[in-house]
């Protein structure tokens, strides 16, 4: 079977109004639009996309269970066309998730939940969510996957070497990242485009990294949303503002790359899950 070579694939580099789900719902659905009329087989909407960040108390407010209908509406306004959208997600009475909904052909295909609940500088996360514990891996055309993870996910290597163990072909990572908001010396600008680069590297993975871009409250949200190729190199970075940034992924270009540095296949699983017993 010979598998389409080429995937074309988007960030969604937008701002979000805190706690309008319905406004924000609106801004998502003429993105879709827009991202169809393109022809895009894959979208990244930022971290909590559909609610804004500092929700505090406000979570329970937003939160959706998953047979929510705006959810549905937005399932099919994506038709064929993979879309990974960063909600609230109410898995039981009290009980709250930072989630992802990954949308296509008119249903919720997975939901990832948060794992890495940040609790320094500026981040609370810890105080309102529920931890997430498992990983997803989502069919988007026959030769390509992708895998999820959000944000603070990333800062833990062990959690994307373990996403990455099944193969995905694209790493999506949403974010929510603010100016300054670990430390004052600690440079998110710079910082992520060191963390994404090297993971697409590394793994030769391409990743899409969307990131929201303008103000809540007294934070800054940066932008510099990017879609890297499997040897990191750039294919699209967004300027300031609002806007979806769009590129074109080679199956090629992945299978060459993962051939000249075969980390998971010389990562010797086994040993690295045999060192890492007995600590926590």
């Amino acid at each position: 079977m010979h598998y389409q070579d080429r995937l074309r694939v988007g960030a969604a580099q937008v701002n979000a109004t805190l706690g309008e789900v319905d406004a924000n719902l609106a801004q998502h659905l003429d993105t879709i639009q827009d991202a169809c009329d393109q022809g895009l087989e894959l979208l990244v909407f930022p971290e909590l996309s559909l609610t804004g960040y500092g929700l505090g108390s406000r979570v329970m407010q937003v939160a959706m269970p998953l047979e929510d209908p705006r959810l549905r509406e937005l399932a099919l306004a994506c038709r064929e066309m993979q879309t990974v959208v960063g909600f609230v997600e109410e898995a039981s009475p009290g009980e709250y998730y930072n989630a992802l909904a990954i949308l296509q052909d008119g249903e919720i295909a997975a939901v990832h939940r948060k794992l890495n609940l940040p609790t320094y500088g500026g981040l609370e996360e810890g105080k309102w969510f529920t931890h997430g514990s498992e990983l997803t891996h989502t069919p988007i055309r026959p030769g390509w996957s992708a895998t999820q993870l959000i944000c603070a996910d990333l800062w833990n290597p062990a959690l994307v070497h373990a996403a990455l163990l099944p193969r995905p072909t694209v790493l999506c990572a949403p974010i929510n990242s603010a100016s300054g908001i670990v430390s004052d010396d600690f440079s998110n600008e710079q910082n992520w485009a060191l963390n994404v680069r090297f993971y697409a590297m590394t793994y030769g993975t391409p990743v899409i990294m969307a990131n929201r871009f303008g103000p809540e409250g007294q934070s800054h949200f940066w932008g510099g949303s990017r879609i890297l190729g499997p040897r990191g190199e750039l294919l699209a970075e967004a300027e300031a503002g609002e806007m979806l940034i769009t590129a074109e992924l080679s199956r090629t270009a992945i299978a060459r790359a993962r051939f000249e540095l075969p980390t998971h296949r010389d990562a010797d699983t086994p040993l690295v899950r045999e060192l890492m017993a007995g600590y926590r």
